[in-house]
């Protein structure tokens, strides 16, 4: 019989990637678009750990043994039963070892064509580490400039409609980079994931087109861009949006509605910047937060905070903005946009 082992070569050739890990590693970071079938739970995972430390690694794979077949027969008798017999696999654990071993050994004996990850998944997280460092040298990146309210994430947004390549940062992070970028009742992911997100849109782009991508920070809410991709976006063309004040309000508060439906959690936000800024000014902006006189906050926060920030960072970050294009977005309305996103798919390509 052929080796089950393969590399992760083999991934797009498998009719689906299987994660034989406990539910708690699975949240920590995974291999992009694998669903989580663990051999044993946390719980389960925690007790044998114990008893291979504390009893013998003989006893341990005894119990292990056991709970590993009872929950495989539970996902056979639920995920594996409407699979055809040509269902190809592929399955990992911790490191290419007993976990998924002993579930690619029960799915072949069904008679299934599963395929072992080697080395599992930290011969994953190695290989994005590692194409981390080389994949942004293959990419052209055009790197969208504007200050905050210029509608940047829209614009990239309408780019991806328009059939453009595009990395939009803030959406794997989950944080729109800002001191109020953190969105509501959804949580940033850790920095692997993030990581293995960016992995696995990067590889899917085509070096022969160009990939719009925003200006970032080096962090975004909680989490770090990989160091070369950020020095290489550093280095890249830019254009320029250029918004209508009245427009970058519009866009704002479209942006930020839950604010404006919570004018307390914002300010909550506002007293971190009382330091920067000072008491006084800090609570003006919140005197106007809740008498619900956004156009004057957001108006206000735009040019005593956020542009002067931005004129100091795109400088130094981005030293070619100065000579890119310039676009300007005179209406908040989507066919605005789309015209504005077609122009910079014709200016780049």
């Amino acid at each position: 019989m052929k080796s089950a082992l393969v590399s992760l070569d083999s991934l797009p050739r498998c009719d689906a990637i299987i994660d034989a890990r406990s539910p708690a590693e699975f949240a920590e970071d995974h291999i992009p678009g694998a669903i989580n079938l663990p051999v044993l739970d946390n719980d389960e995972r925690a007790r044998i750990g114990t008893i291979y430390a504390q009893e013998s690694p003989f006893s341990a794979k005894k119990i292990g043994a056991a709970l590993v077949a009872r929950n495989v027969a539970q996902h056979l008798e639920t995920h594996f039963l409407s699979q055809e017999k040509g269902y190809r696999p592929l399955v990992y654990c911790w490191r290419g070892g007993n976990r998924s071993g002993s579930m690619v050994t029960i799915l072949r004996a069904v008679g299934w064509q599963a395929l072992q990850l080697e080395g599992g998944y930290k011969a994953f997280r190695k290989q994005v580490m590692a194409d981390l460092e080389t994949l942004p040298e293959t990419l052209r990146f055009i790197v969208v400039c504007g200050p905050t309210g210029s509608g940047k994430s829209l614009f990239l947004r309408t780019l991806v409609d328009a059939g453009a390549q595009v990395l939009d940062l803030e959406a794997l992070a989950a944080h729109k980079g800002s001191l109020l970028g953190a969105l509501p009742d959804t949580p940033q992911p850790n920095q692997k994931w993030f990581e293995s997100q960016i992995w696995q849109t990067l590889r899917g782009f085509d070096p022969a087109r160009p990939v719009f991508v925003e200006s970032e920070s080096k962090k975004i809410g909680a989490v770090h861009v990989p160091a070369r991709l950020i020095e290489r976006m550093r280095g890249s063309e830019c254009l320029r949006l250029a918004t209508d004040p009245a427009v970058r309000i519009a866009l704002l508060k479209d942006e930020y509605t839950h604010f404006l439906a919570d004018a307390a959690r914002l300010n909550r936000q506002l007293d971190l910047l009382i330091d920067l800024r000072g008491r006084a000014r800090i609570e003006h902006w919140k005197e106007l937060a809740l008498a619900g006189d956004w156009d004057t906050l957001v108006g206000l926060l735009l040019t005593e905070h956020y542009d002067p920030a931005y004129q100091r960072s795109l400088g130094s970050n981005y030293p070619q903005a100065e000579q890119g294009p310039l676009l300007r977005l005179s209406a908040a309305e989507p066919i605005a946009m789309q015209a504005l996103a077609a122009t910079a798919i014709d200016l780049f390509h």
